[in-house]
């Protein structure tokens, strides 16, 4: 017996293939239970295994403020002198990356949402989820993602 290629097989053939893309691409695939962990100066909230690479010294995060890496889609902040959080520098209400940190807020540029410097949580929107916590950890005077 012989199959004859048709139009519609290999249209069927390559949409469910795009659809399969799509589908993982689009997958969560990580835990939204919130339980990132950061190090702190006085080791607070320690890490176990070894530090990532260096992100920037500590001098480098003003308090009150922070800085964004964009090529590591992070934002390092510093609520409190000493105290140092990080968060995806990927805006929660459309995917844009955020573009400033200023008065407390990491700002996103696209529509307005600020979220706060001290935990991610959303000071304006639209975005209505906070910014995902990373895990980083302060070693000596360096900022690493963990």
């Amino acid at each position: 017996m012989t199959y004859e290629t048709t139009r519609r097989t290999v249209l069927l053939a390559t949409g469910a293939s795009g659809a399969t893309a799509l589908v993982a691409a689009c997958g969560g695939g990580g835990d939204d239970s919130g339980s990132s962990s950061t190090q702190s100066p006085t080791g607070d909230g320690a890490t176990s295994g070894p530090a990532g690479r260096v992100l920037a010294n500590i001098d480098e995060i003003p308090v009150g403020g922070g800085k964004i890496f964009k090529d590591e889609k992070v934002v390092v902040t510093q609520p409190e002198q000493g105290q140092f959080k990080a968060f995806s520098a990927i805006c929660t209400h459309q995917g844009c990356t955020v573009a400033t940190v200023s008065d407390g807020t990491i700002d996103c540029p696209c529509h307005g949402s600020k979220f706060r410097v001290a935990d991610g949580a959303v000071a304006h929107g639209p975005a209505t989820r906070p910014l995902p916590a990373e895990k980083i950890t302060v070693e000596g005077n360096s900022v690493r993602l963990a």
